[in-house]
């Protein structure tokens, strides 16, 4: 949980997430500098911008993120899903917006990791984040479709080459990550035999200097604010929920929770800082946490790590990282998406729920069809929401027994807007009765409609002459109905009908 004490105690998180895993940390850490080059340059593609920009953003945020973040083991860097909103500002505007707009997400970020925003993770269903994940799967493998058409033959066969060298060594040996031997290999061979395939360098030029610090050269208007503020708040919302997302996935996929909160402040911070180094806006990453787990990451030094390599690699390795063939980074992100995909889930349509099932598929297909995030997973949860309503107010009842003059309705369950409805339908105003009592011991009101629907059947029956008592209300219920009722207003029939 996000607090200002516990962000005091540990600001950099803990020696067990530096140091506890070494070995393993700088590894991974490795094979996910590799893996983020042609991404990092994919991305900047996406965005209409130079490719140092991305690989600038890449390294800062990875750096920043692994110290600042709440999440460790997971990476953070340039990402598609928060490429493709920039498309728009950098056309209309110049990359100069662009880092004022990456800088403003930062701000929106940061807010709401104080705000407490991180919390509302709990609110998304198991079926939305199976859906998620297996959208992102889909999304992953169809990303490296482009290298694997109209290719030459060989590249087929490195691409074989790696990816049986990625499955097959870890049932020799575990001590060096799999992914990492395949792209040394591969380059190798590739080199060797002078196979011609293509390469990181035919993807983009590499950055031959170290980024610096500079203020975006934007003007300090209102009018500014009024052009990069949409782009930021869409790019913060975006990369925040790809981020808790991607953590919870790493929470399950490592068995320890992460702190939400601190990782809004984290992201914030992380966008903030790399606004001012010539770099755009980026967020969790699942494929390469997904890397960075599955090569053995756990701690903060392994996206530490990354991103520090990433910046030698461009920067003092350049020559070397350009060959590398294509093939080999394309099999590592094939074993990504295959390891993301929840296989169990298929399985699972006919033995889940069929809401939950319903659920999971309309993430998935939203998610992929759109390439939109954000707006696969708001469907989700809309869904989960809708069908919990509807299950929640079948379980509801209202029986009644009568006694000379006076007929007492119990009622059992849910009074909310969904079931407010069905809950005034159960009383029979037209009976002749000297008094109505309204047993809610075994009840609870939840909302305004719910308060709405006890009014209302209490001023049907006074209107009808009946003396009704209301009895059982429970702490929360009689907080919530001693607020909004207007039952006791001498003017309450005029407002039921609009109450």
């Amino acid at each position: 949980m996000f607090t200002s004490a516990n962000w005091r105690a540990a600001p950099f998180g803990t020696r067990a997430d530096w140091l506890g895993n070494v070995r393993g940390d700088l590894l991974s850490g490795l094979v996910v500098a590799l893996a983020l080059i042609p991404e990092a340059i994919a991305f900047s593609i996406i965005a209409g911008v130079d490719p140092q920009v991305g690989l600038y953003a890449s390294f800062s945020i990875a750096v920043l993120i692994s110290i600042f973040g709440g999440r460790p083991g997971m990476i953070s860097a340039a990402t598609a899903a928060t490429a493709v909103l920039m498309v728009t500002l950098v056309r209309d505007h110049g990359l100069q917006y662009l880092f004022a707009a990456t800088i403003l997400a930062g701000v929106v970020q940061m807010l709401a990791g104080f705000l407490r925003l991180g919390d509302l993770m709990r609110f998304v269903s198991r079926s939305v984040m199976t859906g998620f994940v297996n959208a992102l799967a889909i999304l992953i493998f169809l990303a490296q479709l482009p290298e694997l058409i109209g290719v030459p033959a060989m590249t087929y066969v490195l691409l074989a080459g790696a990816l049986a060298i990625i499955y097959l060594l870890p049932r020799v040996t575990t001590a060096v990550p799999s992914p990492l031997v395949a792209i040394v290999a591969i380059t190798a061979v590739a080199l060797a035999f002078g196979i011609d395939v293509r390469t990181v360098g035919d993807m983009g030029q590499l950055p031959s200097s170290l980024p610096s610090f500079f203020l975006p050269d934007v003007p300090l208007t209102f009018e500014t604010l009024r052009i990069i503020a949409p782009y930021s708040v869409g790019i913060a919302m975006v990369g925040l929920l790809e981020s808790l997302m991607t953590a919870q996935v790493v929470d399950d996929l490592t068995d320890t929770p992460s702190d939400k909160n601190r990782e809004c402040v984290g992201q914030g911070i992380a966008n903030f800082v790399t606004g001012f180094f010539g770099g755009m806006a980026g967020c969790a990453m699942i494929g390469q946490s997904g890397i960075n787990i599955r090569s053995g990451g756990r701690g903060r030094l392994s996206c530490f790590f990354a991103g520090a390599m990433l910046l030698f690699l461009i920067v003092g390795l350049s020559d070397w990282v350009a060959v590398i063939p294509m093939p080999a980074l394309v099999a590592v992100m094939i074993m990504v998406s295959i390891g993301t995909f929840d296989w169990g889930s298929i399985r699972s349509l006919v033995t889940h729920p069929r809401r939950s099932s319903v659920v999971m598929l309309a993430t998935v297909i939203i998610v992929v069809w759109t390439h939109n995030l954000a707006l696969g997973v708001f469907a989700g949860v809309l869904l989960s929401g809708l069908f919990f309503a509807s299950k929640i107010a079948q379980i509801f009842a209202v029986s009644s027994r009568r006694e000379g003059g006076t007929r007492t309705y119990m009622v059992e369950g849910q009074v909310f807007f969904a079931s407010a409805g069905k809950f005034v339908d159960s009383f029979d105003t037209r009976e002749p009765l000297a008094r109505v009592v309204i047993d809610v011991t075994r009840a609870h009101i939840w909302d305004l409609t719910g308060v709405g629907a006890l009014d209302k059947v209490a001023l049907r029956f006074r209107k009808a002459g009946v003396e009704t008592e209301i009895v059982g209300l429970n702490e929360a219920s009689r907080t919530i109905v001693d607020k909004l009722s207007i039952r006791d207003r001498p003017d309450a029939l005029e407002l039921t009908s609009g109450h």
